[in-house]
C-alpha cells in the first residue's frame, strides 16, 4: 500500500512538472540557462506598450533580448552579483516590492489602537482635554510700560462688558487680536497640556464648564479665556482616520514592517532571521504573481546589465583617448558640417582696452583654458570686467556672433554697462579636432565598442532559440 501511494505521489509530481513545462515552456536557452515563454512576454510586451514609438516584432525582439541576456550572463561571469554594493541597490528595491505585502491592514490598525492608547494615558494623566474660547489683547515681545497700560484697560474693559452680559462670541470677533479663532467666535481647538503657552493652560485648565476666567497675562497678551468643554479623551474612532495619516506620513509603516518580520522570526520553528522570512515572502509572492517576479528580475538584470556595460563600453570609451582620436581621424567625412561654424568666443566689456586684452590673453592657449584663463585674469574681483560666452556658435545662436561673423543683419539690445563689444576665434567649414565634435564621437565610439562587445559575446556564450515556441507568444 505504501509503495503504491508512493508510486502515486512520484506520477502526480511528474504529471504536475509537466503541466507547468507545457503551459509555461522554454523558449531560450543562453548559456546553459532557461528562460520561459512568459519571461520573454513580459519583456517584449512591456518594451513594446501603447505610446512606445519604436515598436519591434517579435522576430526582431528576439536579437535584442539575445544581447540583453548575454551581457547579463557576462556580469554574472564577472561576479557582479556579489558586489557588496549590488547586493544592496538589488536587496532594497526587491524589498520595495516585498515589505508593504508583510503587514495587514490589522496590523495597520494595531499600531493605530497603540498610537491612540498611549495618546489618551498621556492625556488622562495631564487632566484630560479642554474645550475654550478666548478674547486676546496682543502685546509686543518687548512692549513699552505705556502699551502693556493700554492692553491691560482694553482687557478690563472687555472683561467688564462681558460680566454685564455681553455676548463672548460676538465681543471675540470685534475685539480679539487673535483673527484666527476671532472668526469662530474665539473658539480654539480641543488641547491637552503642553501644547500651548503654560500660563494660558494653567487656566484654562482650572476653569469648570461654563466658567469665565478674569484677565490674565502670558507672553503673547492679555487673555480672557471661556470654558467651553472638558472631556477626558477622543473617541477612538472620532480619529481613527487621523492616525493613519500621522502613520502614513510619519513612514511608520515601516516600523510596523520590521516589527513584524522581527516576531515573525522569533516565533518561526526554528528561529530563523528576518532577512530569510522576507525571501520566503519574495518566493511566494512570485509564486502568484509572475509579473511581479519578473519585475524584481528586470531589476537584478538591469543592475547587472549597467554594471558591466560601463566597465564594457561607456566609461572604458570615455576613457581610451587614444581610441576616440583614433575613431575620429578614421570616420573625420561622418563629421562634415552643413554650414560653417565659428569656434571662439563673443564678448562685451567695460573698457576699451580690454577688448585686445581678452584677445592677448588667450591668443597662445588652446581652446579649451580659454574660460578659466578668462575667468582668472578679469573676473577675480568683485568688479567683472567682462562678460564672455564661449563655443562653437552656429549660425543663430549667438547674436553678436551671427553680426560680427555671419554678416547677419541682427539687432541687440545694449548691455549696461559693458559697451564694448568683440568676437575672436575662427571660423571652420569643418571641426578640425577632437573636441569639436567630442560628444558625436564618443557616442559613436561607444556603439562601435558595444558592437564589437556583443560579437565577441555570440562566440563566447551558447545560446538557442526554440522556433516553436517563438511562434507562440501572444498566441496561446
Amino acid at each position: 500500500m505504501k509503495m503504491k501511494l508512493l508510486l502515486g505521489a512520484l506520477l502526480l509530481c511528474g504529471i504536475q512538472s509537466l503541466a507547468q513545462k507545457t503551459s509555461d515552456p522554454v523558449i531560450m536557452t543562453i548559456n546553459g540557462q532557461p528562460v520561459s515563454r512568459s519571461e520573454f512576454e513580459y519583456s517584449y510586451n512591456k518594451n513594446n506598450a501603447e505610446g512606445v514609438i519604436d515598436k519591434k516584432s517579435v522576430e526582431e525582439y528576439v536579437d535584442l533580448f539575445v544581447n540583453y541576456k548575454l551581457k547579463v550572463a557576462a556580469a554574472m561571469e564577472a561576479r557582479i552579483d556579489t558586489m557588496q554594493s549590488f547586493r544592496n541597490e538589488f536587496a532594497g528595491y526587491r524589498d520595495q516590492q516585498i515589505r508593504p505585502s508583510v503587514i495587514t491592514d490589522a496590523d495597520v490598525e494595531a499600531e493605530a489602537r497603540r498610537i491612540f492608547e498611549e495618546s489618551k494615558a498621556r492625556a488622562v494623566s495631564n487632566g484630560g482635554l479642554v474645550r475654550v474660547a478666548h478674547i486676546l489683547a496682543l502685546m509686543k515681545q518687548k512692549a513699552t510700560p505705556d502699551e502693556e497700560r493700554q492692553a491691560k484697560l482694553r482687557i478690563d474693559s472687555v472683561y467688564q462688558a462681558l460680566l454685564k452680559g455681553a455676548d463672548f462670541a460676538a465681543e471675540a470677533r470685534r475685539l480679539s487680536d487673535d483673527k484666527g479663532s476671532a472668526a469662530n467666535g474665539g473658539e480654539l481647538p480641543w488641547i491637552g497640556k503642553g501644547q500651548t503657552l503654560k500660563e494660558f493652560e494653567d487656566v484654562a485648565f482650572s476653569l469648570r464648564p461654563g466658567e469665565l476666567s478674569k484677565p490674565f497675562k502670558s507672553p503673547a497678551g492679555w487673555h480672557i479665556v471661556l470654558m467651553k468643554q472638558r472631556q477626558t479623551f477622543f473617541p477612538f474612532d472620532s480619529v481613527r482616520a487621523e492616525i493613519i495619516r500621522f502613520i502614513d506620513q510619519r513612514g511608520l509603516r515601516e516600523q510596523i514592517v520590521d516589527r513584524k518580520l522581527d516576531s515573525l522570526a522569533r516565533t518561526a520553528t526554528p528561529p530563523t532571521t528576518s532577512a530569510k522570512i522576507l525571501e520566503a515572502k519574495t518566493l511566494e509572492m512570485e509564486s502568484k504573481d509572475p509579473n511581479l517576479k519578473y519585475l524584481i528580475q528586470e531589476y537584478h538584470d538591469g543592475l547587472l546589465l549597467y554594471e558591466i556595460s560601463n566597465r564594457t563600453v561607456w566609461e572604458k570609451a570615455a576613457k581610451d583617448e587614444d581610441g576616440l582620436l583614433g575613431y575620429f581621424k578614421k570616420n573625420r567625412k561622418r563629421y562634415a558640417w552643413d554650414e560653417p561654424r565659428y569656434k571662439g568666443i563673443a564678448y562685451r566689456t567695460r573698457s576699451k582696452d580690454d577688448v585686445k586684452a581678452v584677445r592677448k590673453t588667450v591668443k597662445s592657449l588652446p581652446f579649451s583654458a580659454w574660460g578659466e584663463r578668462l575667468r582668472t585674469t578679469f573676473n577675480k574681483d568683485s568688479v567683472l570686467r567682462i562678460q564672455v560666452v564661449k563655443g562653437l556658435f552656429r549660425k543663430g545662436e549667438n547674436a553678436l556672433v551671427d553680426r560680427m561673423v555671419f554678416k547677419k543683419d541682427t539687432t541687440e539690445a545694449p548691455v549696461k554697462d559693458y559697451p564694448f563689444e568683440a568676437v575672436f576665434g575662427k571660423k571652420l567649414k569643418a571641426p578640425k579636432e577632437l573636441d569639436d565634435v567630442r560628444s558625436q564621437v564618443l557616442a559613436d565610439y561607444q556603439e562601435q565598442l558595444e558592437r564589437e562587445w556583443v560579437a565577441r559575446l555570440r562566440k563566447r556564450f551558447p545560446f538557442t532559440v526554440d522556433r516553436n515556441v517563438l511562434s507562440t507568444v501572444n498566441k496561446h
